[in-house]
C-alpha cells in the first residue's frame, strides 16, 4: 500500500522468508522507489548473511497489467494482496489461494467506568500514530455524554487541539474527498492523507503548534469524519446516552468491515459485549489500538490484516503450506 509501503515490504518479506518462500512484490505505483529500494536492503543483508541472491523481488514499474501477469504465473502459488475491493476481486478470480487484507474504520468506545487520564492518553497516542496513516489507528471517538467533558479535557492534556463550529466544516471540506455515511465508506483527500495536524490546521487559517498531535472535533453521528476513513489526524468524538448505544454505534460506522476497534471500561461485561458485537481481527481493551501488534500487549506486528479471507493477523506461519509424511512399519516401539 501507498500508506505504509516500507514497513509493509520489511514485515510481510520476513514473514514470508520465514515461512519458506521467495516473494515478489507489486508495489503501489505511488510507493514503487521506496518499495524497491527497501526490497533491496534486505536482499543486501540476506546476503551478507549467507543467504542466496534476490529472494525478494520487486516490479521496477508496477501496473495493473503487471499484477495480473503475477496472478496468472504458473509458478506463483499463493497472493496475498493489500487493496481497494477491485484488487481483491481480481485476485479471487485467479484460482489461486488469496490472502486479503480490508479496509478498515476503527471506532473506539469510552464508558462512564473508564480510567478515563489514561485513556485520554492512550487515544491520543493511538490516533496520532504516523498521523494517524495506519489502518488500525483509532478513527472515530464514541463517548458516553457524561464523562465526554473530562475525555476530551485528558486529551487535550495530551496533544489534542479541539476545533469548534466553521473550523470543523473548513476541514472536512479540506480533507474529505468523498464524504462517508451509512452504507458508503467514502475517501479521504489524498493530498492530506498522513498530513501533519498542524499543516491541516493552517490551511485552514489556523496557527497551532508543530507538536499537535491530532486535531479533535465533536460532531454529531453522521458526520462523514465519523464514517470516513481519514488516515490522517483529525478525529471527531460523538456523543451517546450510554455505552450499549455506542457500542451498537460503532458496529454501524465500522462498516461491518470487521477490522479493528477498541473499548476503554472497567465493566468486563461490557468488555465483553463489544467483543462480540465487533467480532474484528483486531479487538483491544483499555489501550491504544497499536497495542494490538504487539506495542505495549501481547501479540506480535502484523502489516496484513486479512479480515475478508480469515487470517487474520498474518505471521509467518500464515504463509506455509502444511503438509504431513507418515512412515508405516518402521520406527514404532510398540
Amino acid at each position: 500500500p501507498s500508506t505504509n509501503p516500507t514497513s509493509t515490504v520489511i514485515n510481510n518479506g520476513i514473514s514470508m522468508i520465514a515461512g519458506g518462500n521467495s516473494v515478489v512484490f507489486n508495489p503501489h505505483p505511488a510507493a514503487k522507489k521506496s518499495s524497491c529500494f527497501t526490497v533491496s536492503l534486505i536482499n543486501q543483508a540476506i546476503v551478507k548473511a549467507g543467504g542466496p541472491p534476490n529472494v525478494l523481488c520487486a516490479i521496477a514499474n508496477p501496473t495493473i497489467d503487471s499484477a495480473q501477469i503475477l496472478m496468472k504465473h504458473p509458478k506463483i502459488k499463493l497472493l496475498v494482496v493489500t487493496g481497494g475491493p477491485a484488487v481483491v476481486k481480481a485476485a479471487m478470480n485467479s484460482d489461486k489461494k488469496v490472502i486479503a487484507a480490508g479496509p478498515g474504520n476503527p471506532p473506539c468506545v469510552v464508558d462512564e467506568t473508564a480510567d478515563l487520564v489514561k485513556a485520554g492518553r492512550d487515544i491520543v497516542n493511538g490516533a496520532g500514530f504516523d498521523n494517524n496513516i495506519v489502518c488500525i489507528c483509532e478513527k472515530e471517538i464514541l463517548a458516553v455524554s457524561q464523562i465526554a467533558d473530562k475525555l476530551k479535557e485528558e486529551m487535550i492534556k495530551n496533544g489534542a487541539y479541539e476545533i469548534k463550529g466553521e473550523q470543523i466544516e473548513k476541514v472536512t471540506k479540506l480533507v474529505i474527498a468523498d464524504p462517508g455515511k451509512p452504507g458508503h465508506e467514502g475517501a479521504s483527500n489524498k493530498e492530506y492523507v498522513g498530513k501533519d495536524a498542524s499543516v491541516i490546521a493552517r490551511d485552514i487559517g489556523l496557527d497551532i503548534s508543530d507538536q499537535t498531535k491530532i486535531l479533535l472535533c465533536e460532531v454529531d453521528r453522521y458526520h462523514p469524519l465519523v464514517w470516513t476513513e481519514q488516515l490522517l489526524p483529525v478525529i471527531p468524538l460523538v456523543r451517546f446516552n450510554n455505552v450499549d448505544e455506542a457500542m451498537d454505534f460503532a458496529v454501524q460506522c465500522e462498516h461491518n468491515f470487521r477490522h479493528t476497534a477498541s473499548i476503554h471500561s472497567r465493566n468486563i461485561a461490557k468488555l465483553s459485549k463489544m467483543a462480540q458485537l465487533m467480532n474484528c481481527s483486531l479487538f483491544i481493551k483499555n489501550g491504544p489500538c497499536y497495542s494490538g501488534l504487539g506495542f505495549g500487549g501481547a501479540g506480535y506486528t502484523s502489516f496484513t490484516i486479512a479480515t475478508p479471507t480469515g487470517e487474520g493477523l498474518t505471521r509467518a506461519r500464515t504463509f506455509t503450506r502444511e503438509r504431513r509424511c507418515v512412515l508405516v512399519g518402521y520406527f514404532r516401539i510398540v
